[in-house]
């Protein structure tokens, strides 16, 4: 029995990528399982002088170099007679995948399930997240130049990113890196694999703000266990400005009361600024879904020009298979 077959049977029968060093243990482990059943069998026949079959004695010395050696042996051999299937590696292991010259075909099994498209912004802000990742929100809106919140929740409802941790920053900030569907979904086994990630991870970025943490009255440090908004913290830090200046008005005299008011006045509404802050955020999440709207169209329409093009192409040839079979007629 060859291990290459061995191999095409286990990544068949498992409903889920298994690894190099999983199929060499399943290998290592059924040939030693094998090997003591036939030597409890020849013990019961009161056999003598039992010897391991060469065969399965090879087989407990199977290593992960001869599992991708024979892995490389298989799609050899699918390319080689043209199937439509090979083995492919992913982050989780090895598993059988349609190739994509099929897969206008394999698409009539699903046809309630439409591409998922994502918007430019949102392919911005994964591109710099897989690339560059962990990375806070922060970092991230330093890079784009705009607020991201609204991307980062689609991103993370699709199951693209996910929360990695924390930054040992100010605040606590959340840190996002990608998943492993990401890493399916393109294509590819790592993040190291990503086109030209080496010189990428190189490129010198935008800093983000620095956050601040408030100081109480009596001199202890807050800590704050949830990330701030780009909003609270520039209401925080307006809010530090007016309570400073309160502070000097009750030290003030009463004869410098006036040029105290005349500072005062000078201050920014932080309410005013936190609604500011909180419609351009709107505004963002509503340009980025009208975007996935119109990507959304964009691929409707492309499907339904491609099912005309084949309904005009099957409709010309019924008209020529007609016109064939009526010149015989007329002769």
């Amino acid at each position: 029995m060859q291990i290459d077959l061995i191999i095409e049977a286990l990544l068949f029968a498992s409903p889920t990528p298994v690894s190099t060093e999983e199929i060499a243990r399943l290998i290592v482990a059924s040939a030693t399982r094998q090997d003591e059943e036939a030597a409890a069998r020849a013990e019961e026949a009161e056999e003598e002088n039992y010897e391991t079959d060469p065969e399965l004695a090879a087989f407990k010395e199977t290593t992960e170099e001869q599992i991708t050696a024979a892995i490389d042996t298989l799609n050899k051999h699918y390319r080689e007679t043209d199937r439509a299937f090979e083995v492919a590696e992913r982050a989780n292991g090895w598993k059988l995948f349609t190739r994509s010259d099929y897969g206008h075909w394999v698409r009539e099994l699903f046809p309630g399930k439409k591409p998922a498209r994502l918007s430019a912004p949102a392919l911005e802000t994964l591109a710099i997240i897989s690339y560059r990742q962990p990375m806070t929100k922060a970092a991230i809106e330093a890079v784009r130049g705009v607020a991201v919140d609204g991307v980062i929740n689609k991103l993370l409802d699709r199951e693209l990113i996910k929360i990695g941790g924390r930054a040992d920053l100010p605040g606590r900030p959340l840190l996002y890196e990608t998943t492993e569907l990401f890493l399916e979904h393109f294509g590819v086994k790592s993040v190291d694999d990503l086109p030209n990630a080496a010189e990428l991870r190189q490129v010198k970025l935008p800093e983000p703000v620095e956050e601040t943490v408030t100081e109480g009255e009596e001199g202890e440090t807050s800590e704050q266990t949830e990330p701030r908004s780009a909003a609270e913290a520039e209401q925080q830090l307006a809010l530090s400005g007016v309570e400073g200046e309160l502070k000097d008005e009750e030290e003030t005299p009463a004869d410098e009361t006036d040029s105290t008011e005349e500072e005062t006045d000078g201050v920014s509404d932080p309410e005013a600024e936190a609604e500011t802050e909180e419609e351009e955020i709107s505004q963002q999440e509503e340009a980025d879904e009208e975007a996935d709207e119109e990507a959304d169209e964009e691929a409707d329409e492309e499907a339904d020009e491609e099912a005309d093009e084949e309904a005009d192409e099957e409709a010309d040839e019924e008209a020529d298979e007609e016109a064939d079979e009526e010149e015989p007629a007329k002769s």
